[in-house]
């Protein structure tokens, strides 16, 4: 573990340009993705997918100090038609994707439109204890999370954002591996006013209204365009720290790095947990689980399968 930390991956590295009123996070995914993509050995298309999605949450979920859960989850009427990341604070990640085989081997190379499709992205915070649970969505169009993303985040919270993902594959000592880098940035000065977005479009505004001229702050500009100078494979680079790539964007201005958050690969079943959700089924609904005498579950995010025999919950 100390190895694969000090080298930066499946790590989230927070920052701040304190010039520019600006606070990020950059993630990195090795090993970690590594394993979650080829466990269910994902079609090229769809692991890249995934990918996108894990290094977005953990961008998001490592907000979560030491206790919660963020979920991320994607419905569409894509090719890939469901997504599902969860990251469990204060370092567990998992992630499954669902995809129509068929439809993958008809589609055309490069069609990130098809492939994802339209419908929402959802954001799912728990915080345990006593406090609320809270969810944001956000529309999926064009194929695109990072846009998916930037639109909640200009809709819902209001916060100027940039967000870039990648995934790929790179070669390894130990062979060929995949990997994930995300660059969250965000604009957070102390007056409200310098934050201010430009307004949505009137639509059926009556004729003659004047839309006021927006004139979006300079610091956030300058921040935008520097972390938009970012490439895919700066973020894919195991030779390239995120540190590293933090003061490459943005030392002009002075750049700030905190303790990065570790990650790992883990799944939160258990055959604990699974014994109390084949017991809270009916007689009835686990007779129908049944086959060959013996109930199994398999866990779609970690592939493990688990053997019972029905006997054993008959009250």
């Amino acid at each position: 573990m100390a190895d694969v930390f000090s080298s930066g991956d499946d790590a989230v590295l927070p920052f701040a340009v304190e010039a520019l009123d600006m606070r990020g996070r950059i993630a990195r995914l090795g090993p970690a993705l590594d394993t979650i993509l080829t466990r269910h050995a994902y079609p090229a298309p769809v692991a890249q997918l995934l990918g996108e999605a894990a290094a977005l949450c953990v961008l998001l979920g490592t907000t979560l100090k030491d206790e919660g859960r963020f979920q991320l989850q994607t419905r569409t009427d894509g090719v890939v038609d469901l997504l599902v990341v969860d990251f469990d604070a204060p370092d567990r990640l998992r992630a499954f994707a669902r995809f129509d085989a068929r439809k993958l081997a008809e589609l055309a190379a490069g069609d990130r439109e098809h492939l994802l499709g339209r419908g929402h992205l959802a954001f799912t915070i728990e915080q345990g204890g006593e406090n609320a649970r809270y969810q944001g969505i956000a529309p999926v169009e064009a194929g695109s999370l990072d846009q998916a993303a930037l639109s909640y985040f200009t809709q819902s919270e209001q916060i100027p954002s940039f967000v870039r993902l990648a995934v790929g594959q790179v070669v390894t000592p130990q062979g060929s591996q995949w990997r994930a880098g995300g660059i969250l940035t965000q604009f957070l000065p102390h007056s409200p006013e310098r934050q201010r977005m430009a307004d949505f479009h009137p639509g059926d505004a009556p004729e003659g209204h004047v839309v006021p001229e927006f004139s979006e702050d300079d610091a956030w500009t300058e921040a935008r365009l520097l972390a938009a100078t970012v490439e895919d494979h700066e973020l894919l680079d195991p030779g390239l720290s995120s540190a590293d790539l933090a003061w490459r964007l943005f030392n002009e201005r002075g750049v700030k790095v905190f303790t990065p958050r570790p990650l790992r690969e883990a799944c939160r079943c258990s055959d604990a947990r699974i014994e109390e959700m084949l017991r809270n089924f009916s007689q009835a609904e686990r007779d129908d689980m049944v086959h060959d005498g013996r109930i199994t579950v398999t866990c779609e995010f970690c592939s493990t399968k688990r053997v019972y025999d029905p006997g054993d919950f008959r009250v």
